[in-house]
């Protein structure tokens, strides 16, 4: 699902400081009310802190690193971001695919972004000890991987606080709850926060 968290598309509202979050279900806030989504605790956020900044949430459940890779630049044209939050991935984990294409896929993410002088934040997932230890491991190490070769900013695990609580999932153990929602903001806040100007 895609939509603007800037209230009225209006010349103050393009005017100001565009963060595009460009992720899949858990920053779409599958589930649960929009308003109670990360992405939308953190347009609360800057409209007290920053105001001069707007959230444009372009995550799409179910989405994979080749479907973002196929769609960033149409949304960079279209939004025209000063930060990029890449938080991608997962599903490519959850489906078994592999760890080198998912890189490739999200190098070509950051690499579009920063071509058009975003800043970009890469945000790293975890998958289920289930695939195995060796893919596990190298699919959480490609996230830092991509963001130091690109120079870009990193948060290691979205669901950091969260993952090993259980009440803090939906019943299909996959998607966080809103009570999870302000923890993961925190997350990625750590991460966001040095790159506002």
């Amino acid at each position: 699902m895609l939509f603007v968290l800037c209230a009225v598309w209006s010349a103050a509202c393009a005017a100001a400081g565009t963060i595009l979050v460009f992720g899949d279900s858990l920053s779409a806030a599958y589930g649960i009310s929009q308003k109670d989504g990360w992405v939308s605790l953190l347009d609360e956020r800057l409209k007290q802190r920053r105001p001069d900044y707007s959230v444009v949430n372009a995550s799409i459940s179910g989405e994979t690193t080749s479907g973002g890779a196929a769609r960033i630049r149409a949304a960079l044209d279209r939004y025209r971001p000063e930060i990029v939050v890449v938080a991608l991935g997962g599903n490519d984990g959850l489906r078994g695919l592999p760890v080198a294409a998912m890189a490739a896929n999200l190098t070509a993410i950051v690499r579009e972004a920063q071509a058009r002088n975003a800043r970009v934040l890469v945000v790293g997932m975890r998958i289920p000890p289930n695939y195995g230890r060796k893919y596990t491991q190298e699919f959480f190490d490609a996230f830092a991987d991509v963001a130091r070769d690109r120079n870009a900013a990193y948060v290691p695990f979205l669901l950091a606080g969260v993952a090993d609580k259980d009440d803090l999932f939906q019943p299909d153990q996959i998607h966080p709850t809103a009570a999870a929602q302000p923890i993961i903001l925190e997350t990625v806040w750590k991460g966001l926060e040095p790159l506002l100007k």
